[in-house]
């Protein structure tokens, strides 16, 4: 079986990273996008670009359905993110007569949130990290757990992801009153129960596996360095592992993936801790933002791979790594503000090259970045002979980087890439941060606005393309066309702009697959207004009402939950009350100071 037209069910940097090694093998890219990617790269590269019907999105299983259908697609590519983990839409492309380039639905079954993926474990002889894998329902279940383990615990919802769903609760009264509780039941999740390793590295390996059995790790990866439990710096292979350690990391690996049957690409992903424990963690059941360094340190093409395998192929050969990688995620978010989120125009744009340097980005100069998706807007990528060289090509590399009208992370890079903590090992020749340190160690001492300027923020000045002819964008019956036509033939005197360069377009990054629990939890600063008036603290979106019109509530009882660049906010009631009116519903974006609940009591009155 030959794969031959392929829709690439994403967009951003990850559907170009598709789409180029659909190009390399000769097969046709199709690609769905929303009015905001008219303009975006990937669509400018694919070889067929359609519109998805107005109002549907990236996450409408069945409008991506339909338009592979139309488009004879005969496989469909999900990148990650979006459905990518979806596996009741897996069933569906299989139904449809398609192939889906990963793994199938009764593996994803089996991982596809944390009790599952837990219970997987425990059945390949794997150990998750110290936990309770049935539901927690109960405040008394965390205090008895803790009294066995100690606190910190962490509650988990089994269908978070990203980092995001997880509250840490470090004491008695703290589990006693920890809103996980009320935000699980309200939407409809699940909690389990595990310990809170609080001195740890992330590490994880990259693994391929075909329907004949051949089973490969294509190299390990340590992502240590995170930020609210989301990834910022990946490396390969995973440096200063203990003696031992790699061979447990391919042996658990390999057992996992058999337990389930996998077939396709996977990471799965260990707690590795300074006493040498190795905790499992999770089996991400698709390609991994990070999987660039894999690559780059074996000489291969991940996508290629899950191609040949979903062709029906054999895994081949893997060549054993070689030299050293980097990812430094550039993310539009300010170290001297811990880190918190930057928004605007991208006034001016530029990206290193040369030896050893990879970019993977979306976005081009003139997007607009806004508060509603995942803050990333380009991977650096660096490989050297060793890692020592790797750094000295990442420090040049970020020295290239021009980046105006957001702040962006680039300052804080710099910052780690010159710390003895990460550049070598410690005494015992293992690596010396922990996925805790950039929050408790380094951002404390980036909160200086010296350590980090912002970027400048002046509008870039706009050139006059001076050609005698201009190309257009434009959509013909839903499908995006590019049309080069003689200056002046619209009408007016002189040369046209070309769109693809001048045109400002929102640029919402890379999206999630719906609007599920995340980041660093916390109560959103929303205080009563005038009238029983709770107006939104931030521009967010809300994706939970926990409340309904006319029901009674207690002061700080969970009202609304908001998402902001994948932090989550509680609103709670500032007082007892009754919910007079809401006028906001779930999925929709507010802006800052937007009424998200009147309520009225003994003291505060309603308007009718």
């Amino acid at each position: 079986m030959t794969l031959n037209r392929i829709l690439i069910a994403n967009r951003g940097e990850i559907a170009l990273r598709v789409l180029r090694t659909v190009r390399d093998l000769g097969a046709t890219s199709i690609l769905p996008y929303t009015p905001e990617d008219l303009m975006s790269p990937a669509a400018e590269l694919a070889d067929e670009a359609h519109a998805l019907p107005e109002g549907s999105g990236y996450t409408d299983a069945e409008a991506i359905l339909d338009l592979a259908r139309s488009t004879s697609a005969d496989a469909i590519h999900p990148g990650y993110g979006f459905l990518a983990e979806n596996a009741d839409f897996a069933r569906a492309v299989i139904e449809a007569g398609m192939t889906w380039i990963g793994p199938s639905p009764q593996a994803m079954d089996a991982l596809g949130d944390k009790m599952s993926a837990r219970a997987t474990a425990e059945r390949a002889g794997v150990a998750p990290v110290p936990g309770v894998t049935d539901p927690v329902t109960d405040v008394q279940t965390v205090i008895d757990f803790a009294a066995r383990y100690g606190y910190p615990v962490a509650l988990k919802r089994t269908d978070g992801g990203g980092g995001r769903g997880i509250t840490v609760v470090g004491c008695q009264e703290e589990a006693r009153t920890t809103p996980a509780f009320d935000s699980a039941t309200a939407g409809g999740g699940t909690l389990i129960l595990e310990r809170f390793i609080t001195a740890a590295r992330h590490v994880e390996t990259q693994c391929a596996r075909d329907r004949h059995g051949a089973f490969a790790v294509i190299s390990t990866r340590d992502c240590t360095l995170q930020r609210r439990n989301q990834k910022l710096l990946e490396e390969a292979p995973a440096p200063f592992l203990p003696q031992g350690i790699d061979e447990q990391l391919v042996e658990s690996s390999r057992r996992l993936l058999e337990a389930v049957d996998y077939v396709g690409v996977a990471t799965c992903e260990f707690l590795l801790t300074p006493a040498g424990d190795l905790w499992f963690l999770e089996v991400n059941p698709r390609l991994q933002v990070e999987h660039c360094v894999s690559e780059e340190v074996t000489g291969t093409d991940l996508v290629q791979i899950q191609l040949r395998i979903a062709e029906g192929g054999h895994l081949g050969h893997v060549p054993a790594p070689r030299g050293h990688s980097l990812e430094l995620r550039i993310t539009c978010e300010d170290p001297a503000r811990r880190l918190s989120p930057s928004t605007g125009a991208i006034t001016r744009l530029r990206w290193p090259s040369g030896p050893g340097i990879r970019m993977e980005s979306g976005v081009v100069e003139g997007d607009v970045v806004t508060p509603m998706f995942d803050p990333m807007l380009a991977k650096i990528v660096v490989t050297g002979d060793s890692r020592q060289q790797a750094i000295a090509r990442a420090r040049r590399a970020l020295s290239e980087t021009i980046v105006e009208g957001v702040t962006v992370c680039t300052a804080l890079h710099e910052h780690v890439l010159g710390r003895p903590e990460f550049t070598g090992p410690t005494r015992d020749g293992q690596l010396g941060v922990t996925t805790r340190w950039l929050e408790d160690r380094v951002l404390p001492e980036l909160t200086d606005s010296a350590a980090c300027a912002a970027a400048p923020g002046a509008q870039a000045v706009e050139e006059v393309s001076l050609r005698t002819r201009s190309t257009y964008i434009i959509e013909v019956n839903g499908r995006r066309l590019q049309l080069t036509l003689p200056d002046g033939i619209l009408g007016g005197r002189g040369p046209r702009v070309t769109p693809s360069r001048h045109v400002r377009r929102m640029q919402p990054l890379r999206g999630r697959a719906a609007a599920r629990p995340g980041g660093r939890s916390g109560a959103a600063e929303a205080a009563p207004g005038e009238n029983g008036a709770i107006a939104a603290p931030m521009q967010a979106i809300v994706t939970r009402i926990c409340v309904e019109k006319g029901q009674r509530v207690g002061e700080g009882d969970l009202l609304i939950v908001l998402e902001s660049m994948k932090m989550e906010n509680y609103v709670h009631a500032p007082y007892d009350g009754t919910v007079a009116d809401i006028p906001v519903v779930a999925g929709r974006t507010v802006s800052a100071g937007e009424v998200l609940v009147r309520m009225a009591d003994d003291t505060h009155t309603q308007e009718a």
